[in-house]
């Protein structure tokens, strides 16, 4: 017998797809994009293509497996969940006796962002007043900088690039990374709209822009500076916009004018017509869309990008005319969802970036990881190895399949993919939000986040009511002021697809009320009030680049599609000066360690810069972040990744 299910993909992606899962007898045989959403459009990316087999891969976590020796070379044993589960709790119980709370530490983040598996199941850890990461690995600082001078940092929304005139692509690789968001750019682009792409590398979505621009990595703040300098020297600013919504005008014109042509040119290595060019089309071509990259705000001068290239469309009189992320424009109540605003307990907040250290240090005994795979993704990555791997330090990893993090711990606890159970996911780009449906049932013995939560809570005493609450009474609480529509919830169980509310486009929460050129709360902080270019990354060490490609999100998919390749671009004329071949191996060394690559000789990366998939393994086994240092941002704590020097050197020929 065959059916459809409609479910709804929950991994870290702009996109959030809906899809069509095509069911015979109870196994899950192929699935499509849903044709009637407005994003989704009927066809899917890569990852969402192959779903089928990362549901039924080989490398899944089937049942409860507790470690036999020591760390690393010993080997897992199946247990029950009766015993996994007394396993950890006695740990628990004894960590907390004899150390506290504070040195329980949960880590998790996107690897599903549903409502239901992300945030619900951390209210054990509130109640118990257990440790907790700040969620600064990925987008805080670029929110929090833009929030400077806009108060939240949402903006445009997706279905409006189809009316857009010119849509920039700044450090955002859109064709790889939202496959969905570039087919509206391309409809905008049918209908005469110009697209730019401002990348150093030539990445996908340059090589099919109309204009593409190459800074040098870390300039970004001087390239906005130039495009602003342009605009304001030739009149060609909105003033009416500027004095009835903006703050600090005046402060950022005295700025640009210190900022002369030859500076700009020097830092950028961008020639003063393309940068004229880029000027006159914000000035000619409105409505404009500001499409801000993740990628772009992790490095240096990450959040200073971020913040420089969002002001350029007020300028031009354009309310948020920017993209990064929508999700701080959402009245959800998450709070509600995790404990955070249910418990009175002082929780410890440490940084995500900088958490190898804390780590390795043994300040955490008892580790609780879910939902990510911190073993591949942090920076100063063999430090957080050599945590886990302490004696003193208990590792439990409730995941769906056997990642690098599960393989270092001490108890592996099987979880269900997200087609094995119902859940609600909030999109950061769009504001479509409908029921993901459970298309079969739990393979082996997978249970979910919540219900091993509440087994926890229940063999530990957790007494607080509000641990154990009914999980869609929770959500329904958590959004009820969402959607601002009445029976809103009911509609949503039915499978009704509802549309979030945004907070108004014209309202700015700032302390003037108005978009701040020159931001009031940067000032009070002792932060620039107006965007800092920092100083230039290092000439004589190559800037290593990473990115994502379109058949990973993170490091899920290599049991489908294989490991990440393990290789790093090089340009022709730096390839010449090092003696280096396409298909050689070279090394990437700095003052971490080293990886060692296949090297790929490409005019794709500019001279200077080296560039490799995001989180790949090397060829010898060590991860790509081993040589990513932990260094935070000022504004928002955030990686630095893009801004990693390395020295390069042939090691074998290929």
């Amino acid at each position: 017998m065959k059916k459809e299910v409609r479910v709804v993909c929950p991994r870290d992606c702009y996109d959030t797809c809906s899809m069509i899962v095509d069911i015979v007898d109870g196994e899950v045989v192929g699935a499509k994009g849903d044709a009637t959403h407005p994003v989704t459009r009927g066809f899917l990316c890569p990852r969402g293509v192959r779903d089928v087999d990362r549901l039924y891969s080989s490398d899944r976590v089937l049942y409860p497996h507790v470690r036999v020796g020591k760390k690393p070379k010993g080997s897992f044993r199946r247990v029950s969940w009766e015993h996994a589960l007394d396993v950890v709790v006695d740990r628990l119980r004894s960590v907390i006796e004899e150390f506290g709370p504070r040195s329980i530490l949960h880590v998790e983040y996107a690897g599903n962002m549903g409502l239901l598996t992300w945030y619900l199941p951390q209210r054990l850890w509130y109640a118990l007043g257990a440790s907790r990461t700040d969620y600064s690995i990925c987008s805080k600082s670029g929110h929090e900088a833009i929030s400077l001078h806009y108060g939240l940092s949402y903006g445009v929304l997706p279905e409006e690039l189809l009316s857009m005139k010119l849509i920039v692509f700044w450090g955002f690789n859109a064709r790889v990374g939202a496959p969905h968001l570039w087919a509206l750019s391309q409809e905008a682009r049918k209908a005469g709209g110009c697209l730019v792409a401002i990348d150093p590398r030539k990445s996908e979505t340059a090589e099919a822009s109309d204009l593409w621009i190459s800074p040098k990595p870390g300039s970004d703040v001087a390239l906005a500076y130039g495009v602003m300098k342009h605009l304001i020297e030739n009149n060609l600013v909105d003033r009416e916009f500027i004095e009835k919504h903006t703050h600090g005008f005046d402060r950022l014109r005295e700025e640009v004018s210190r900022w002369d042509v030859k500076r700009i040119e020097d830092l950028t290595g961008v020639g003063w017509s393309q940068i004229e060019e880029l000027g006159n089309l914000y000035a000619e071509r409105k409505p404009s869309a500001t499409m801000i990259g993740i990628g772009l705000q992790k490095g240096v001068c990450g959040a200073e990008a971020a913040r420089a290239a969002s002001l350029i469309p007020t300028l031009v009189g354009i309310h948020r005319g920017f993209f990064y992320s929508n999700s701080r424009g959402w009245q959800v109540d998450t709070a509600y969802l995790t404990g955070e605003s249910l418990t009175e307990k002082e929780c410890w907040t440490v940084s995500q970036v900088a958490l190898g250290k804390l780590v390795e240090e043994g300040v955490f005994k008892f580790i609780y990881v879910y939902n990510s795979n911190p073993a591949q993704t942090l920076p100063n990555q063999l430090a957080f190895r050599r945590g886990l791997l302490r004696d003193d330090v208990f590792v439990v990893v409730h995941d769906t399949h056997w990642s690098e993090t599960a393989k270092l711990a001490d108890v592996v606890l099987p979880a269900p993919t997200f087609l094995e159970k119902e859940d609600l996911v909030i999109p950061y780009s769009h504001s479509l939000v409908l029921r993901s449906e459970k298309a079969v049932e739990p393979l082996g013995e997978s249970r979910d986040e919540l219900w091993v939560m509440k087994q926890l809570a229940k063999r530990l005493g957790v007494e607080e009511k509000w641990v154990y609450e009914e999980p869609w009474a929770a959500v329904e609480k958590a959004l009820s002021n969402a959607f601002g529509e009445e029976d809103f919830f009911n509609k949503l169980m039915s499978g009704e697809a509802l549309r979030l509310r945004p907070k108004p486009r014209n309202e700015y929460q700032t302390p003037t009320g108005k978009i701040e050129f020159c931001s009031v709360i940067a000032e009070a902080r002792g932060i620039p009030p107006l965007p800092k270019q920092h100083v230039p990354l290092i000439n004589k060490r190559y800037v290593l680049l990473n990115t994502a490609t379109s058949t990973y999100t993170h490091t899920q998919f290599q049991d489908v599609y294989g490991p990440i390749p393990p290789l790093v671009y090089i340009n022709p004329a730096d390839a010449e000066e090092e003696g280096v071949e396409g298909g050689d191996e070279v090394m990437l060394c700095n003052e971490l360690g080293c990886i060692k690559l296949k090297a790929v000789v490409s005019d794709r990366v500019p001279k200077g810069v080296l560039w490799s998939p995001r989180q790949c393994t090397d060829l010898d086994g060590v991860p790509q972040n081993a040589i990513i240092p932990d260094r935070r941002q000022e504004i928002g704590g955030g990686p630095t990744f893009n801004s990693t020097t390395v020295w390069l050197k042939r090691v074998s020929r290929g």
